[in-house]
């Protein structure tokens, strides 16, 4: 099941996405309430196309926080050792685990905007995941019953101040520096999901991965956050990226695609 919030002449909703058998298109199906409650979701009718008019696609949540993990795959440990990034030249056997602020966060086709402050941006494409539940002290073996879903995120960065800064906060946290969407995938193959990225039009393969080779596991994650976080439906983990990142500069299409859930687009313009 796949879940968007969107805007139709201003007002914020979320629906169901659904798509019709006889033209093959995407229909919003709106519905009365939100998915972070106990109350069921009610389709309140009324239908519209992803693309129609008066509609845009909105970040599927507002988190109340951001985790992500770094370093959380051998291929991307290695490159930034590789560019003078890291220090180790492996991934470290405790968990990275840095945040960023709400005010990160985008929606699909919104642009992230190119910081006058810095002049090194790099793209990020990752498995994003939704927690649907309170989740607190969870064990890894019941981390997964407190995840609604998954998403794209695109956890941009900028590396020339993220190697002057060791709690990353402007590198990582500054606006627009986190892109979600398209929408929420409920259900997903999330131990083998694959991970695309195209820049201006082209595949970018050697920032390509799956969720297979992924260190720290989705559950250990859920579990570790929860040790000394408590995290809130709606909030968001970035799983790691998990091979090789890249420059970013203004008038770039910047798109990520995870397999089984879509693609989320977003154009970088100067700040």
């Amino acid at each position: 099941m796949r879940i968007a919030r969107f805007s139709l002449n201003d007002v914020p909703q979320y629906a169901f996405v659904q798509t019709d058998k006889t033209d093959g298109k995407d229909y919003l199906v709106a519905l009365a309430g939100f998915p972070f409650n106990s109350q069921p979701m009610e389709p309140t009718g009324k239908r519209y196309p992803v693309d129609g008019e008066g509609i845009r696609l909105l970040s599927p949540v507002i988190p109340s926080k951001v985790y992500g993990l770094a370093k959380n795959y051998e291929a991307h440990a290695e490159f930034m050792h590789d560019h003078g990034m890291s220090k180790a030249s492996h991934a470290p056997e405790e968990m990275v685990i840095f945040s960023k602020p709400s005010t990160a966060v985008i929606g699909p086709d919104d642009p992230i905007v190119f910081p006058s402050f810095s002049h090194d941006m790099n793209f990020e494409p990752e498995v994003a995941v939704v927690m649907g539940r309170i989740a607190k002290n969870v064990s890894v073996e019941h981390a997964m019953d407190y995840v609604l879903g998954f998403t794209c995120v695109n956890d941009v960065t900028l590396r020339d101040l993220q190697g002057s800064d060791p709690t990353w906060t402007r590198a990582k946290g500054f606006d627009t520096a986190c892109p979600l969407g398209p929408w929420i995938q409920t259900e997903l193959d999330w131990k083998d999901a694959h991970i695309s990225f195209s820049l201006n039009g082209k595949n970018v393969a050697d920032a390509s991965g799956t969720t297979a080779n992924l260190i720290h596991g989705i559950p250990e994650q859920i579990a570790s956050i929860s040790s000394f976080a408590t995290l809130l439906p709606g909030d968001v983990i970035m799983t790691g990226t998990p091979n090789a990142s890249g420059s970013l500069k203004p008038g770039d299409e910047a798109v990520v695609t995870i397999g089984g859930i879509g693609s989320l687009r977003n154009v970088v313009v100067r700040g």
